[in-house]
């Protein structure tokens, strides 16, 4: 697929895919060149940005992303720092998973009391 196609499937920008190429985050299973040099795009590509969206979403860096999606070919240690840094995220998401439970908390009791105000009024 061509990548205006691929930026409409994954609502990014085709600049941001060539970035995301020339990055090292796209490999050949999800670009290929035709003999016209353009680039051709998988469905893995499709999948693939899209996960790179949704861990980028939860805090992870470019290279962050980079470095775990590399894993395979990586030494042992390099295996050993993606799970420390996946651990760290985990973690981090714990926390904000309970930070935003503590929101939801106050606004539920901040709607209660206005709630209350209104029928008070009435």
């Amino acid at each position: 697929m061509k990548i205006h196609v691929l930026a409409q499937k994954t609502e990014l920008t085709p600049p941001t895919i060539r970035y995301y190429e020339k990055e090292g985050l796209l490999n050949m299973r999800h670009v290929v060149r035709g003999d016209n040099n353009y680039r051709d795009y998988t469905e893995a590509a499709v999948e693939h940005l899209q996960l790179i969206k949704r861990v980028q979403a939860v805090g992870f860096t470019l290279k962050q992303i980079k470095a775990v999606m590399e894993e395979k070919e990586g030494s042992k240690l390099e295996i050993s720092r993606s799970i420390e840094l996946l651990r760290e995220k985990m973690l981090e998401m714990d926390f904000r998973k309970i930070e935003l439970e503590q929101a939801q908390a106050l606004l539920a009791r901040m709607l209660a009391n206005k709630l209350a105000l209104l029928k008070e009024k009435q």
